[in-house]
């Protein structure tokens, strides 16, 4: 087997639930050795559901598999001494606590620098390791919730819905911190450094919506639902649903595409120009989308070259 990129990287992973131990995964699948540290019992993403039929969570399996574990009570010194030669052999350490608790257990990145120099230390919390949030507990809801993100799904801004990807977590935690820590691994071939990576989800979030942040510059107002590309306000960025209700996703942006995919509905030439009003060529496009099954339109646009799907 071919040698990996990250083989003989020892990372030391003290977080639960989804953005540090995806961030673990990551980094196993690339040939580190991952060592997840939990609490006797075993943390408790063990229990959530769904569980396999022989029991055991499947989305526990699935963000922990290729990792070895080692249960450590972290609040008793003597359970805890048993990390000292791990922490001083390590290269990566990740935990995701609030700020102030790795300090005060004695594992907190001074501490650790202490036996291991250079060690490259990632703390992942919602709001960073400073600041007026940093101590207040939160979930992905809370983080997309106080950027603005949530808001700018279809729909009443008023009253939007739950998303069901959790981009905080992963957008926001998960990546950042493995980009991060990639990076530092570079710096510290370079100069013999570590660092300690300060990985704030909400801040993270906002490279996300550079878009709509783009738009506030230009027009003065946040985007609204209807009103912008991605918000449902382009018929070039679209879903229409055919006669059985499966939907087209349309995402003939370009120029050429969009031509490509007008030729395909026989739009008229009136809807087809930049300046056609938006919604009534969005209009005139569903009523042409719902005239015929989804299995028609797949075969149409399989033989076209202009970003649409079933």
């Amino acid at each position: 087997m071919d040698r990996q990129p990250l083989t003989g990287i020892k990372v030391i992973d003290f977080s639960t639930l989804l953005p540090g131990p995806l961030a673990g995964l990551v980094l196993a699948e690339a040939g580190a050795d991952v060592l997840k540290v939990e609490r006797p019992g075993g943390e408790e993403m063990r229990h959530y559901k769904p569980a396999w039929q022989g029991g055991g969570s499947v989305n526990f399996a699935l963000l922990n598999r290729g990792k070895d574990s080692l249960a450590v009570d972290l609040k008793n010194k003597k359970s805890r001494a048993q990390l000292e030669p791990l922490l001083a052999e390590a290269d990566i350490i990740i935990e995701q606590f609030r700020p102030g608790v790795m300090a005060r257990l004695g594992l907190d990145h001074d501490s650790v620098k202490k036996i291991n120099p250079d060690i490259i230390y990632c703390s992942i919390t919602g709001y960073g390791q400073t600041g007026p949030k940093a101590m207040a507990a939160g979930h992905d809801l809370n983080y997309i919730g106080d950027t603005g993100l949530l808001a700018l799904g279809h729909g009443d801004a008023k009253r939007p819905h739950v998303p069901p990807v959790l981009a905080a977590d992963i957008a926001g935690g998960t990546y950042p911190a493995v980009v991060n820590i990639l990076l530092a691994l570079i710096n510290r071939d370079r100069t013999g450094k570590g660092a300690h990576l300060d990985i704030a989800m909400t801040d993270n979030l906002f490279m996300l919506m550079s878009w709509a942040y783009g738009e506030g510059l230009a027009t003065g107002n946040w985007p609204r639902s209807g009103d912008s590309l991605l918000t449902g306000g382009s018929p070039r960025y679209q879903l229409y649903p055919a006669r059985d209700g499966k939907l087209l996703a349309a995402a003939p942006l370009e120029e050429k595409f969009w031509q490509t995919f007008c030729d395909v509905i026989d739009l008229e030439a009136a809807l087809r120009k930049p300046d056609a009003p938006r919604h009534e060529v969005i209009e005139a496009v569903r009523a042409i989308i719902a005239q015929r099954p989804s299995d028609e339109w797949q075969a149409l646009f399989d033989a076209a070259d202009c970003c649409c799907s079933i």
